[in-house]
């Protein structure tokens, strides 16, 4: 389930969209995967998301359901400076993806005061350097952003004049 953000606790992004936009462009990313859904949860709540919080809502929702939070080995890094890390890995799983500067060894040493290392699972997947940062850069440079995100999202991104995109789409 992709749960896109409703107001960030920690950072404004330049250019931001805006929360529907965001959960449209979500809508558009999974469209071609039935396994896959879009939550309103942090659009629909009042005030700064916290993953704690969203969290603790889809277990109250679903008590029964196993929980894993997918994240990037740098936000798990940063994982201790989260508002209530015990509480999120209590509520979830970890399932993380390594990068450069992070990696496996490091992210384990770096969680183990937080978490038992048997509640972190790495992707066992070809690691591809990409980020919404990246995206955002390219799409306002004008730079072409095929293939770093589906095709459904660029052309809306190109369509919308997103992060000033209106040239960032198609085979460039």
């Amino acid at each position: 389930m992709l749960v896109p953000y409703g107001q960030p606790s920690h950072r404004t992004l330049e250019l931001d969209p805006g929360a529907e936009v965001r959960l449209t462009m979500c809508e558009y990313a999974i469209s071609a995967d039935a396994r896959l859904g879009v939550s309103r949860i942090e659009i629909d709540r009042q005030g700064p998301s916290y993953t704690v919080d969203t969290l603790r809502e889809l277990r109250r929702r679903a008590p029964d359901e196993e929980l894993v939070l997918l994240i990037g080995g740098d936000q798990a890094a940063a994982l201790s400076a989260w508002r209530d890390p015990e509480e999120i890995l209590s509520l979830a799983a970890l399932g993380v993806a390594e990068r450069d500067e992070w990696r496996r060894e490091e992210l384990v040493e770096r969680l183990g005061t937080l978490c038992d290392p048997e509640r972190i699972e790495f992707f066992d997947m070809p690691r591809i350097e990409v980020s919404s940062t990246l995206v955002r850069a390219r799409a306002a440079a004008g730079q072409p952003i095929r293939y770093l995100v589906p095709d459904k999202v660029a052309n809306f991104i190109g369509a919308q004049s997103l992060y000033d995109a209106s040239a960032a789409v198609g085979a460039q």
